[in-house]
């Protein structure tokens, strides 16, 4: 069994919901670590100290000893392998393929197209009043696939009754589509259930934006 012998190091901003995937997972491996805010509206994603640890200037990024990783999907897998005490990953093959499938979904098909980047671009080429839309659009065609693709696996989670992987890459997307963008979640019941079940457990609300130490006072 693999043991935590250092402290592990996370760069995250208290809104990105990749960071909060990873803060996550942390917490459901029981894993402490030291967060390290990366204020990503005053651009210190962009510094020369920070690019060093990211190239591209992305959060989140995980130090653990002399290993650094970004991506939350590269760093959910190396939690996953590193710290099997708690796995996330079921060992059924087809459970499995469904979550990430699943998280897939969110870190590729729905999430990249709504960070900052992308929403800055939109304001400066097309015009700000189509940036919520253009998120919405995205947030709910992803929505809608995972309901298809989850109908068939879900039990209290995601994929059964276990918290998995598909559960800590969806429970960020959702709350982000709620309090930042008003998606009308009443399209998503399936995603509706599964929302009203994390947030009973201490794992994920400790992890939630409002509850990180960069947060804004309410």
């Amino acid at each position: 069994m693999a043991q935590q012998q250092n402290k592990l190091k996370l760069y995250s901003y208290w809104r990105s919901s990749c960071s909060c995937r990873i803060r996550i997972a942390l917490n459901l491996k029981g894993l402490d670590y030291q967060y390290i805010p990366v204020n990503l509206l005053k651009g210190e994603q962009f510094s020369p100290e920070f690019r060093k640890l990211n190239p591209i200037g992305y959060v989140p990024v995980l130090v653990d000893g002399d290993v650094v990783i970004s991506d939350s999907l590269a760093i959910f897998l190396y939690l996953e392998e590193k710290y099997p005490q708690i796995p996330l990953l079921p060992s059924d093959l087809l459970k499995k393929a469904v979550n990430i499938q699943a998280a897939n979904i969110v870190c590729s098909s729905i999430q990249p197209l709504q960070n900052l980047d992308v929403l800055k671009y939109i304001e400066e080429k097309v015009s700000p009043d189509e940036k919520v839309p253009w998120v919405k659009f995205h947030i709910e065609k992803g929505f809608g696939a995972l309901e298809k693709l989850l109908k068939d696996h879900a039990g209290k989670y995601a994929t059964g009754d276990e918290v998995a992987m598909a559960d800590a890459f969806l429970a960020p997307q959702i709350h982000a589509g709620i309090k930042r963008f008003n998606v009308d979640m009443a399209k998503f019941p399936l995603l509706t259930r599964l929302n009203e079940a994390y947030r009973e457990l201490p794992e994920f609300e400790k992890a939630m934006p409002e509850n990180q130490p960069d947060a804004p006072p309410a």
